[in-house]
């Protein structure tokens, strides 16, 4: 049985991702059922859309793996550029599902790299970090992410009644 520090970090990761919480929407769920359309939509021209969100928690889930298993090496995360990758062209419901598909591969990377993590590793530091923060850190950046595509949506919804 794994240590109860290792269980609650992996606790916070799967509830900010995928699990149910107390807390509202994960990022699955705020994702579920969005569309190639809505996923696009931008609130303004110079902000983000859901894609591009869904691509960002992407590489943070892949940059935190990588600092929990002590990889330091500027690495290929293998979409450009790296911390908001550009959606692929065109934009098909197609790539759309396959990108999902990767957050979903970088999740389950993440996962499993805090499921290998040694008790008297945590407060070992990668970078700036100890191990533990970025196991956690990894899951309030899902929630923080999860709430913006909540609002995306719901101001998309609005401005689709006007």
């Amino acid at each position: 049985m794994p240590d109860s520090r290792i269980r609650m970090l992996l606790t916070l990761i799967d509830q900010a991702y995928d699990q149910a919480t107390w807390h509202g929407p994960n990022l699955r769920n705020s994702l579920r059922g969005v569309d190639v359309e809505e996923a696009l939509w931008r609130p303004q021209p110079d902000r983000h859309n859901i894609w591009e969100l869904a691509l960002h928690c992407a590489y943070w889930k892949y940059m935190a793996t990588r600092a929990l298993r002590g990889d330091s090496s500027r690495g290929a995360f293998p979409r450009k550029p790296a911390n908001f990758p550009a959606i692929p062209a065109p934009p098909t419901a197609k790539a759309w599902k396959e990108d999902l598909e990767f957050l979903d591969r970088c999740h389950r990377e993440l996962r499993q790299a805090v499921a290998e993590l040694e008790p008297e590793t945590l407060d070992t530091t990668s970078g700036r970090w100890t191990l533990a923060e970025h196991a956690f850190g990894a899951a309030n950046h899902d929630i923080y992410h999860a709430g913006q595509i909540r609002l995306l949506r719901r101001m998309q919804e609005n401005t689709e009644e006007i």
